[in-house]
C-alpha cells in the first residue's frame, strides 16, 4: 500500500515539542507533508521563533517519527518560523483562548530599538555599574535609552541611578520612572518598603520580565539595557526566549577565576544563538595614586581571554570592547545615584566607559538581527 499523509501525521503526533510538552500536530506546528514516488517525505515544520535553541532536536524527532513507517525511503525537514498571527493563536491556544499575551514592542517587525543583554558569570564583577554609566553615557549622547533591572534578587539599578519614584499605572501601561533621562523600571520599585528579599521561582520570574517588556511604556527606544542576574539561570533563558535578536555584553574581571566563568556565561549564545556584542573587562587595572605606573590588583589578561574563547566557541569574532580601571568614584557615584560618567567625565574610568557606549551606539548598516516581517513562501 502507498504511504498516506494521515500515516505520516499519525506518526508526528508522536512528536513532542521540547519546550511546550505538547505534540507538534496539537501546536499547528505541521506546515507541510509531501510524499514523493520514491517515498522520500518532506516535511515543513514551523519554529515558534526564530533561532529556536531547540530546533536540532524537533529536526532529530521528526525524523526519527518519520522514517520508521514503512514506505519511507527517507526524509527531509524544512523549517520555517511562526507568523506573528500564528504565535498569537498558539498562546490562545495555551492559555485556555484568553487571549494572547501583550506583545513585547522590541520584537515587532520594524523595531530599530537596539536591545544589550548585560551578562556576568558572577557576582561582584561590576555588572550593574557598568550597565548604568553605560546607559547614562548614551543618555548624555541625546539617545533614547532604557533600562530594565533583570537582576530580580540582586537588584540594584534605582539606587545606582537615583531613581526613588515608583512606577505610574495609566489604564494598564505602566509608566517607568525617568533618572538621568533614563526610563527604568524594577522588581524593587514594586516592593513595600524595605530591604524585603523576593522569594519567586522561574514561573514568576518569566512573568515579570515579560511584564517589564510589554506592560511597561517605553516609547521609541534607541537602546534597551537589561542588567542580567549572574550566571546561566531562568533569567537569562527567559531572555533568549522573550527577546531573541538581545545581544549579549560579557561583563568579567582580569583574573582567570571571574574570566572563567564569563566564558560560560557567554557560551549560552551558542544555545540560544544569540549574538555577542563584546567582553569589557572591569577593574582592569588601579591607577597609582603616587606615579603613572598600574597595578594589577586582579591580574590581567582576563578579558582578552574571555574574548578570545567565546571567539572560538562561537565561530565569530567577539572583540574585547574596553578595559574599565578601577576608580573609588565609581563605586561612589552608585551609592549616591550619580554616574559617573556625568559627574566626573573626564576620568580615566568613565573615558573608558564613554568610549565603549560610544562603539555600542553605532548601529551597523546590516540587516543582520532585524526583524523585517517576512517569510519564506
Amino acid at each position: 500500500m502507498a504511504l498516506t499523509q494521515e500515516q505520516v501525521t499519525v506518526a508526528l503526533a508522536t512528536v513532542i515539542d521540547p519546550e511546550i510538552r505538547r505534540p507538534i500536530t496539537d501546536l499547528d506546528m505541521v506546515k507541510s507533508i509531501d510524499i514523493a514516488p520514491d517515498g522520500v517525505v518532506r516535511v515543513g515544520v514551523f519554529l515558534t521563533v526564530a533561532g529556536c535553541p531547540l530546533k536540532d532536536t524537533i529536526r532529530r524527532d521528526v525524523t526519527n517519527a518519520v522514517a520508521k513507517l514503512d514506505g519511507v525511503t527517507g526524509v527531509q525537514i524544512e523549517l520555517d518560523v511562526m507568523s506573528t498571527e500564528q504565535r498569537k493563536a498558539l498562546q490562545t491556544k495555551l492559555r485556555g483562548n484568553r487571549g494572547p499575551e501583550k506583545e513585547i514592542p522590541f520584537n515587532q517587525p520594524g523595531s530599530l530599538t537596539r536591545v544589550f543583554a548585560v551578562a556576568s558569570g558572577k557576582g561582584g564583577v561590576g555588572k550593574s555599574s557598568v550597565t548604568v554609566n553605560l546607559a547614562a553615557a548614551m543618555a548624555a549622547n541625546g539617545m533614547k535609552v532604557g533600562i530594565v533591572d533583570a537582576d530580580i534578587y540582586g537588584h540594584s539599578v534605582p539606587r545606582m541611578l537615583g531613581a526613588d519614584e515608583r512606577p505610574t499605572k495609566v489604564e494598564d501601561m505602566i509608566m517607568p520612572p525617568v533618572a538621568h533621562d533614563i526610563k527604568v523600571i524594577s522588581v524593587g520599585m514594586f516592593k513595600p518598603e524595605g530591604n524585603t528579599p523576593v522569594v519567586w521561582r522561574g514561573p514568576m520570574l518569566d512573568r515579570a520580565l515579560h511584564q517589564f517588556l510589554a506592560d511597561v511604556y517605553w516609547g521609541d527606544l534607541d537602546i534597551l539595557l537589561l542588567d542580567l542576574p549572574p550566571g546561566t539561570g531562568d533569567i537569562a533563558i527567559s531572555v533568549a526566549q522573550r527577546l531573541p535578536t538581545a545581544e549579549l555584553l560579557v561583563v568579567t574581571t582580569p583574573q582567570m577565576a571571574a574570566a572563567e566563568v564569563a566564558e560560560r556565561a557567554g557560551s549560552i549564545a551558542a544555545q540560544t544563538h544569540q549574538q555577542i556584542a563584546g567582553v569589557i573587562e572591569n577593574m582592569a587595572w588601579l591607577p597609582c595614586p603616587h606615579c603613572d605606573e598600574r597595578i594589577a590588583v586582579f591580574g590581567e589578561g582576563g578579558g582578552q581571554t574571555v574574548a578570545d574563547a567565546l571567539t572560538r566557541t562561537l565561530g565569530a569574532r567577539v572583540p574585547l570592547l574596553g578595559q574599565v580601571p578601577i576608580d573609588l568614584r565609581l563605586r561612589e557615584g552608585g551609592d549616591e545615584g550619580k554616574p559617573l560618567v556625568l559627574t566626573e567625565p573626564d576620568s580615566p574610568a568613565a573615558a573608558e566607559l564613554r568610549k565603549i557606549a560610544s562603539s555600542l551606539s553605532k548601529r551597523s548598516t546590516s540587516l543582520k538581527g532585524l526583524h523585517l516581517g517576512l517569510a519564506p513562501r
